[in-house]
């Protein structure tokens, strides 16, 4: 699935959003006195655009419509969060009824302006137990302190691709479990030719698809944010360790402005020419999704797949991952609020719907029950991302107001660094900690 591209461009979309007035969805003004049983249209707003993805959400749009023979759905893709944002401001009966997003690191603003509804009525009057259907993970990237303002719809696991044939031919037996093992492996695997690479062993810039600073912390067991709120970069001793680890990669696998010059060579990272398919990189950080898309490029080589190495003193914490997903939610200004919640309770809760849409665009279902279904018809090699999705140590970025700002503000500190512009790891830790207060105090 096309996945980061798109997360990108929503996290600097929305984090511009206008703070919304707030409503409390299940209150007459907000238009959730709705029948849901008479009939009506509603219209939901979606962002996929790839032909099979727009293809199955029509089919589980269907399977809703036979169930719910009422309600019609007019749907809408391609719609991004700039877009959505706009309609979610104007308001009006053209606007959205049902809205889902790819950036869950954007769900503390889309919660606390408004900008979502209040889903608590809904999911009472529904008597869903949320602990018993979704993973824990999940449940904490929909909601912000207190607020739960979407449902998971799908799942984003990240893991650690290899090329088998570049493993057997360095003798390499297993893929590596720790970051020191990661790093090893990577200088293996690499091979120069004059002043570049022919095969580079791992791509470890914060400007490479996929190696971002929020992915690879989620090889460490860390917290964004102290109890009282503030920033806890500089304090908590995991995110020094992540930036020196990151860093001791770029310099021993040829330094950052060799590694630069040779991510200037790689082709789109959504298609064919990816530098993982081509073999120009012997092991990529990325989402479930990689491994269809290698399929479809018909790579000449065996695709491994395993869990991202850990930190060395969490190595017994080996299988976990980064998760992030789809989200869906109501838009406050419907006046279908009822019927709306219809749709999204359908297509995030019932199994056989999360199933079918995991089947049809190859993400990692987003219920227990659709985890351990028997009818999930995808790769063998798909276990590794089904088991990080389950791990109880897989973690997202925490919530904050201001949505992405802080994440964003991580990884431009992360560009500084690692390209050697920053020389005191403490020093900018502390001053990029502060700037994340500033920014979150500004945007309450």
């Amino acid at each position: 699935m096309r996945r980061n591209s798109r997360l990108t461009a929503s996290a600097v979309a929305v984090a511009a959003m206008s703070v919304l007035a707030s409503a409390c969805t299940g209150q007459p003004e907000t238009g959730a006195t709705d029948d849901p049983n008479a009939k009506t249209t509603i219209t939901f707003w979606h962002g996929w655009s790839a032909p099979s993805e727009v293809k199955a959400i029509q089919a589980n749009v269907d399977r809703f419509e036979a169930r719910h023979k009422n309600i019609k759905v007019n749907v809408v893709g391609n719609i991004n969060d700039d877009k959505l944002n706009q309609a979610l401001r104007a308001g009006g009966s053209k606007g959205p009824d049902v809205v889902s997003s790819f950036t869950t690191s954007n769900v503390g603003k889309f919660c606390s302006s408004g900008a979502f509804a209040d889903l608590k009525p809904f999911i009472e009057k529904s008597k869903l137990d949320l602990e018993k259907t979704f993973p824990k993970v999940t449940l904490e990237y929909t909601q912000f302190e207190g607020k739960r303002c979407a449902m998971p719809l799908l799942t984003d696991a990240y893991g650690l691709y290899y090329n088998k044939d570049a493993f057997k031919k360095a003798g390499i037996k297993a893929p590596p479990r720790t970051m020191s093992e990661l790093t090893a492996t990577a200088k293996k695997l690499t091979k120069t030719r004059g002043d570049s690479y022919e095969q580079l062993g791992f791509m470890p810039n914060y400007h490479g698809y996929e190696t971002t600073t929020e992915h690879y912390m989620g090889s460490w067991d860390q917290q964004y944010f102290d109890a009282d709120g503030k920033s806890n970069i500089a304090k908590d001793p995991a995110f020094a360790a992540m930036f020196r680890q990151q860093k001791k990669l770029v310099d021993e696998l040829g330094g950052f402005e060799k590694l630069e010059k040779f991510r200037g060579t790689f082709g789109d990272e959504w298609g064919a020419k990816h530098p993982f398919h081509t073999g120009q990189v012997a092991m990529q950080m990325d989402g479930e999704w990689r491994l269809g898309m290698a399929e479809d490029a018909k790579v000449p080589f065996e695709v491994g797949v395993a869990p991202m190495p850990v930190a060395d003193d969490e190595a017994d914490s080996y299988g976990k991952g980064f998760l992030s997903g789809t989200i869906m939610g109501i838009a406050p200004a419907s006046r279908k609020q009822n019927a709306a919640w219809e749709l999204v309770e359908f297509m995030t809760t019932d199994t056989e719907a999360v199933v079918e849409f995991a089947n049809a665009i190859r993400n990692v279902p987003s219920t227990f029950d659709a985890l351990k279904s028997p009818d999930l018809k995808l790769d063998p090699r798909f276990k590794t991302f089904l088991d990080i999705a389950r791990h109880p140590k897989s973690s997202t970025p925490a919530g904050a107001v201001n949505g992405a700002t802080y994440l964003q503000t991580i990884q431009e500190f992360g560009y500084q660094y690692e390209k050697g512009a920053v020389k005191d790891l403490k020093a900018g830790l502390e001053k990029t900690a502060a700037q994340i207060d500033t920014d979150i105090a500004k945007a309450k």
